[in-house]
């Protein structure tokens, strides 16, 4: 008895830290799908990650931005985010240096929720942005900067478009 109740503690505490992503290979959208999505809900896991406490809500908001400049359809498809690494240049490091890099990956999978939950793509996002120079370094969002990228890396990747014109634009370059 006293080991089923172990068992049991164990198998909670696991699924309550399993990614809420299912994993497997990569999957390019349709391309109709393409077209006529819409980001509806984008839900963030992560690995034991060294950010503020305030990242999953500066990091959602910011791809949700992105998702919203490209995927203008009507038909809502979710999004699921695992991030495994996140580095972000330290601000006395890019101080002394003059420049350095953030940096951010994980699995980006697409759900139709019309379907029951049926995965409609998936594939790994990788970025890397620049620190913006000294000045940006030292006052700039770290986590806003990596956030952006990656938004803008997903729609690059799932929808074969850059959401934006090139030049600055919030906290990257674009």
């Amino acid at each position: 008895m006293k080991s089923a109740a172990i068992l049991a503690t164990v198998l909670l505490a696991t699924a309550a830290c399993a990614p809420v992503i299912e994993g497997g290979p990569p999957i390019d959208l349709p391309p109709g799908l393409q077209e006529t999505a819409q980001v509806g809900s984008i839900t963030l896991s992560t690995d034991w990650l060294n950010a503020e406490d305030d990242f999953s809500d500066t990091f959602s908001d910011e791809v949700h931005e992105e998702l919203r400049r490209c995927m203008w359809g009507t038909a809502p498809v979710d999004v699921r985010i695992h991030l495994d690494r996140i580095q972000r240049a330290g601000r006395l490091e890019t101080l002394l240096n003059g420049d350095g890099v953030h940096t951010l990956s994980g699995t980006v999978e697409f759900v139709d929720p019309s379907h029951g939950d049926r995965i409609v793509g998936r594939f790994p996002v990788s970025v890397a942005t620049s620190a913006q120079g000294r000045l940006g370094g030292l006052l700039g969002d770290r986590q806003m900067m990596v956030s952006e990228e990656f938004g803008r890396a997903v729609c690059d990747q799932a929808f074969g478009r850059n959401p934006r014109d090139r030049g600055p634009h919030n906290a990257t370059a674009g």
